[in-house]
């Protein structure tokens, strides 16, 4: 959605490569009216479009495709997609109707622009296993690739959200990737989301969405570590609602 950093240009590099000397890279930008819920800032978003372009440009991007709104919907549209199971799990459960507008959106990119492989941050973890299984179950012919998470130095994963944070809130920002990073030692998931909504709720203003062990393909809550999984998080700390997720891998 544009407010383009390091994570996106990682991603518009790997896309270069996999691209190779004959294949054509495109990124599109656009800031989705319709996976805003109705008390997210759609209309404040960053839309810094210049400094995009310039970012697609070094990391390698051969087109941009960035329409405006009336370019990608009619005004009495009628038809969506929907994802019915993955959807209903961590970020689904605050965000009603979030999914279902990405999945509209990213489809209709799709037909638009017909790429071979589309290539999504694993720091948005459950927005790559929904297109993921969008991709799967409507055959698309498409590989989806997860890209992994980019971080800053100390840690805290790269996002446009981070520009909301003041400065005291950025110094603790990372300590939510710490914590996860840390309760991912333990063993049984349950010790592990109980240790890091600990830690998590020990950060001066930190709100917890969620933390929560699940099935790295199907979201399902993890009871064993038995098969990879994801812990993920959601918080808010100030204005800023930061998302972060680091992998389970079995351990029996």
């Amino acid at each position: 959605m544009g407010a383009l950093h390091e994570g996106h240009a990682a991603l518009i590099r790997q896309a270069r490569k996999l691209a190779g000397r004959h294949g054509a890279v495109v990124v599109s930008i656009f800031v989705n009216p319709i996976q805003f819920g109705p008390k997210e800032d759609f209309v404040g978003y960053p839309r810094p479009l210049r400094n995009d372009l310039a970012v697609c440009r070094a990391a390698g991007a051969d087109v941009v495709f960035a329409p405006s709104v009336d370019e990608m919907y009619f005004p009495d549209r009628s038809v969506i997609a929907d994802e019915k199971s993955l959807s209903d799990a961590l970020c689904g459960r605050s965000r009603p109707g979030h999914f279902r507008g990405v999945c509209t959106v990213v489809a209709k990119l799709f037909l638009i622009v017909q790429p071979t492989h589309a290539l999504f941050g694993e720091k948005d973890w459950q927005q790559l296993a929904i297109v993921r299984r969008m991709v799967r179950d409507l055959d698309f012919p498409i590989e989806v690739a997860g890209y992994p998470t980019v971080r800053e130095p100390d840690g805290l994963a790269t996002s446009s959200r981070n520009a909301y944070l003041t400065a005291d809130e950025r110094l603790l920002a990372p300590r939510i990737h710490e914590a996860l990073r840390k309760a991912a030692t333990l063993k049984s998931p349950e010790a592990i989301v109980n240790a890091a909504a600990r830690d998590i709720s020990k950060i001066p203003g930190a709100r917890i969405d969620y933390v929560e062990a699940v099935d790295a393909g199907t979201l399902e809550p993890l009871s064993r570590r038995n098969r990879p999984g994801r812990l993920a998080a959601a918080v808010f700390l100030g204005r800023a609602r930061l998302i972060d997720n680091v992998p389970l891998p079995p351990t029996v």
